[in-house]
């Protein structure tokens, strides 16, 4: 439990900022914000609830942190932006610890009473954005191409706070010390210990972006159709100027595009590492080009492409899916933006199951002419050699649609087939019937360690939504 917790901020203040006009130079773009959060965090069980104990291993603090940051114009090309953060982090607990050479253990006291760490970290970034132009001529189809290239260059400096930590010695049965232990007197804190680890880093960054102009198949349109080619092509790396071996991080790349008006997403990524390996496959500290090899190992990659397709989209008209608040309420609890593995189950939910239907949609002596459908897939595959392993680390195509079979009848589907280990993905079939002032729905997850199924009826209106009955299977549980 966290009970309570106190959040407080102040807006982004400029200080140096002019009262009238545009803020111009590092000075008048100085910012600075200022956020808190303190809380009370309670771990415990059944039979201390609501005890003495319950609220003595409680732990408490609250943590303050200042963001600077700046921005300004170098030559009237370059951009260059800098930061600074402090943070402040006060506890009202902590630790000591020794060893009990008669016990042969670490025996760790705790420690009651303010205190606090305070660290701080500072960064910079310069880039510019070069654009070219590749005119082909009215006349072609391919009439422009333009190319977007945004390079930038960072540095980043973690300092180590070596003076928030301690040692305690390890004696053995003969009274002599066998090795000193390092520790942080912070580290059982609510919100850690500092860092000790000191860091001082280049990064380095190439964005592409790929567009064109082409001749519009409708004649009539005068104005040229602009589409992407290359949505993003990124390389990044970084530089550890404080490591004392393997400074030079792998590089990655990464891309995407979108074909056919926009329904198919295709996604690629790649890890290029450009430090060799041993006869034991472990990473040494010599180029792989110094070993033989090539400028760098390609160590994974990965491929995914989703693609949707509807009654609607034949058509023509625009796409407005009645799924799409739990599709959003998915990806804001972290999941995906699609139902590839499935719905929200909480049925009694109203956000979820919102009727979107249109005054159009009533029934009528012709509905059957077009059953409304939608579609979608999902292709992934990734490759994995980071020890020379050169094996497809999974490889799966996934898919969901759904059918109204009539105004209010909806069923729909989600699986899959995992082609690596030869066997079906996550597979969920759904059921929903609209009743008006009434709703039901069935969900059953036929096989796997999950399998299950749930069925809801119950009132529509949010205002009565108790007024239900639930019934589930849950999965099996697994020891």
């Amino acid at each position: 439990m966290t009970l309570p917790t106190f959040q407080g901020s102040v807006g982004r203040i400029y200080p140096f900022a002019p009262k009238t006009g545009a803020k111009k130079g590092i000075i008048q773009n100085i910012n600075l914000q200022y956020s808190a959060r303190g809380e009370n965090r309670i771990t415990t069980n059944d039979s201390l609830f609501f005890k003495k104990q319950m609220f003595d291993d409680a732990k408490m603090g609250m943590q303050h942190s200042i963001p600077i940051s700046t921005n300004f114009k170098i030559l009237n090309y370059l951009s260059l932006s800098a930061s600074a953060n402090y943070q402040e982090s006060w506890t009202f607990k902590t630790i000591e610890k020794s060893y009990d050479p008669v016990l042969q253990e670490t025996i760790t006291e705790e420690k009651k009473g303010f205190d606090a760490f305070r660290t701080y970290n500072f960064s910079s970034s310069l880039g510019t954005t070069f654009y070219g132009m590749y005119d082909f001529g009215s006349e072609k189809k391919i009439q422009a191409i333009r190319h977007v290239v945004r390079p930038s260059i960072s540095y980043s400096i973690n300092p180590a706070f070596d003076q928030y930590y301690d040692t305690y010695e390890v004696i053995d049965a003969d009274g002599l010390t066998t090795s000193e232990v390092e520790y942080s007197r912070f580290e059982q804190s609510l919100y850690g210990s500092p860092s000790k680890n000191y860091s001082s880093s280049i990064g380095f960054s190439l964005s592409n972006n790929v567009e064109a102009k082409v001749r519009d198949r409708d004649s009539t349109k005068i104005e040229p159709r602009k589409i992407t080619l290359l949505n993003n092509l990124n390389f990044s790396t970084s530089y550890n100027l404080a490591a004392d071996s393997l400074q030079l991080s792998p590089i990655r790349m990464s891309g995407g595009t979108t074909l056919f008006k926009d329904e198919m997403n295709i996604n690629f990524g790649a890890t290029f590492d450009p430090y060799a390996l041993d006869n034991n496959n472990n990473k040494i500290n010599k180029y792989n080009i110094q070993n033989g090899g090539g400028l760098a190992r390609l160590t994974s990659a990965n491929l995914t492409l989703g693609y949707q397709l509807s009654s609607k989209d034949f058509d023509q008209e625009a796409k407005d899916s009645k799924d799409a608040k739990a599709r959003e309420e998915s990806q804001m609890s972290g999941g995906r933006d699609d139902d590839l593995f499935g719905k929200p189950q909480d049925f009694a939910d109203q956000r979820l199951n919102e009727d979107t239907k249109e005054e159009d949609d009533k029934p009528t002596d012709h509905y059957n002419y077009k059953i409304p459908w939608s579609l979608r897939l999902a292709y992934a595959v990734n490759y994995n050699n980071s020890r020379r392993q050169n094996e497809i680390s999974s490889h799966s195509l996934m898919f969901s649609g759904d059918i109204d079979l009539s105004p209010r009848w909806t069923v729909g589907a989600s699986s899959g087939y995992d082609f690596k280990n030869s066997g079906f993905t996550y597979t969920q079939l759904r059921i929903e019937r609209d009743l008006l002032s009434w709703r039901m729905n069935f969900s059953w997850v036929p096989f796997s360690d999950r399998s299950s199924w749930n069925f809801f009826i119950g009132i529509s209106s949010s205002l009565l939504k108790d007024l239900k009955y639930d019934k589930r299977r849950q999965s099996d549980k697994q020891l």
